[in-house]
């Protein structure tokens, strides 16, 4: 079972998640948790030891960006190493530059294609 921590401002990201990932939570092939804020992803790491393999971050929230959440993530969390992917507006390259200075596993751009994020998590 895959454990996928997304961290995103937006309410309607978590049903929207749910939504498009309905089948593959039902076979138990992942599951979510839900953070709206930079801050609570951090404490959820913390409560949650390691239970979470790969993050999907929002890069702008208000509070901690998800930039500052990425830098986080990196340098407290090795063993082992989530993986984390970055959600950026499309064409951001100023964003994506940094976010790939600070350890970024991968991009994706909102809307966000769940073709392709199954694709990347390798659930078809």
């Amino acid at each position: 079972m895959m454990k996928i921590l997304v961290v995103d401002d937006e309410p309607d990201m978590q049903n929207l998640f749910q939504q498009r990932f309905r089948k593959e939570i039902r076979e138990g092939l992942v599951d979510f948790a839900f953070a709206i804020s930079g801050e609570m992803a951090l404490e959820y790491l913390n409560t949650n030891h390691h239970e979470a393999v790969l993050i999907l971050s929002d890069i702008n929230m208000p509070g901690m960006s998800g930039l500052e959440l990425l830098d986080q993530i990196k340098h407290k969390y090795h063993t082992p190493p989530p993986v984390v992917m970055m959600i950026t507006a499309y064409g951001d390259a100023e964003n994506y530059n940094q976010a790939m200075k600070l350890g970024a596993d991968d991009f994706l751009t909102k809307p966000v294609d769940f073709t392709l994020l199954k694709e990347k998590l390798k659930i078809q």
